[in-house]
């Protein structure tokens, strides 16, 4: 099989990697990181305007590009390269993609049109702790009483809920609702986490307001969810890209005892290895995205292959970039600390390696026994 970037996909990573590089340097990741949203909502209007980030997953009809996850990937790559801040995951791909696996309904397109012009901020509220993104350990629940319907319960790192404008919360069912963040009854707790530059909050529900949102919440959830394993997986390739890149850099300049260092074997052996690694990551995260968009059969196991190989993948590269820098590395001034910071932070965001490896044996085994059922 041959896989190769059409025009317009090209022409995309050129749109987002000259806008990352305009407004996403080291000083603006910084300032961002040390500031009350964690993002420039302006910068993000500007980004959905200019390129169409904030729409791609979005249908024609409500304004945005009907793209599919190859595209999404494209986009990620290169915002990882830069370590972008924005609701690009949280928004763009999470809560877009749930959306557009709902019923089609009045508040969902309008939902959907804001979220394509970049107007409006929607997050998804899932995860109560467990750490596994799973629905089917969500114990919030839903009442509908005479004012309507409530939602009681509480959720843990929520990705954007600062400044979000809606939030998607799931409760069991599992039901999807749209919840105001500055309803009665919802608490939003911002959390102080290792990666800054990525914000999450804690969010307290009790008898908030809620609004239905109609449709098989259960298939929306996964396939949304699968969607951003694979935006996330290619978004942490090319973060190990980037670190890649800056060591390579380093190796070739930082001179001890009279040499490059990286004439040395030992760091000359650690960048062969991390080449290896980070060309295996884009071949992880592109395959799943093919596989996505092309309905393959194995689309789900390359999801989730994907999902657990890039994190681990980042992670490495992030960590043998701190030691081939050797001391200045570890300090703060030093960009190489930001990009660990993202990959750690990565290993737990949508689940684990190791539940995305126990994810990614259950399908091959399910769809073993169903081609030999068959058979």
């Amino acid at each position: 099989m041959t896989f190769a970037f059409s025009d317009e996909q090209q022409a995309l990573r050129k749109a987002v990697r000259a806008f990352a590089a305009d407004h996403s340097d080291e000083a603006a990741v910084r300032a961002l990181a040390e500031s009350d949203l964690g993002y420039d909502a302006a910068t993000w209007r500007l980004l959905a305007e200019q390129v169409g980030v904030a729409g791609l997953l979005i249908p024609e009809r409500h304004g945005g590009a009907g793209a599919g996850t190859v595209e999404l990937a494209v986009v990620a790559e290169e915002l990882g390269k830069q370590l972008f801040c924005g609701p690009f995951l949280s928004s763009a791909v999470l809560a877009t993609g749930l959306l557009a696996g709902l019923a089609e309904s009045a508040e969902v397109a309008d939902l959907l049109s804001g979220l394509a012009a970049g107007t409006r901020v929607v997050t998804v509220a899932l995860d109560e702790g467990a750490g596994t993104w799973d629905p089917a350990d969500v114990t919030s629940v839903a009442a509908d009483g005479p004012a309507g319907w409530t939602v009681s319960g509480s959720k843990r790192f929520v990705l954007d809920a600062v400044g979000a404008d809606t939030l998607l919360v799931v409760a069991s069912g599992p039901r999807v609702f749209a919840v105001d963040p500055a309803a009665p009854g919802v608490t939003v707790t911002p959390l102080h986490t290792l990666d800054a530059t990525r914000r999450q909050a804690d969010v307290r529900l009790t008898d908030a307001p809620a609004r239905p949102l109609d449709g098989d919440a259960a298939a929306a959830l996964r396939s949304a969810l699968d969607t951003a394993a694979v935006v996330l997986a290619a978004e942490q390739a090319g973060g190990a890209r980037a670190v890649l890149d800056m060591a390579v850099g380093y190796a070739r300049t930082r001179i001890q005892f009279g040499r490059a260092i990286g004439s040395f074997q030992a760091i000359k052996h650690m960048c062969a290895d991390l080449l290896v690694l980070v060309e295996s990551a884009y071949s992880a995260a592109y395959y799943a995205a093919w596989a996505q968009d092309g309905g393959a059969a194995d689309a789900h196991e390359a999801t989730c292959l994907a999902a657990a190989f890039c994190a681990d993948a980042f992670a490495k590269a992030a960590a043998d970039n701190v030691q081939i820098h050797g001391g200045i590395g570890f300090t703060w001034e030093h960009p190489a600390h930001l990009y660990l910071r993202r990959a750690r932070s990565g290993l737990a965001l949508l689940g684990s390696p190791e539940a995305d490896r126990e994810r990614y044996l259950r399908a091959v085994i399910e769809r073993s026994t169903l081609t030999g059922a068959r058979a």
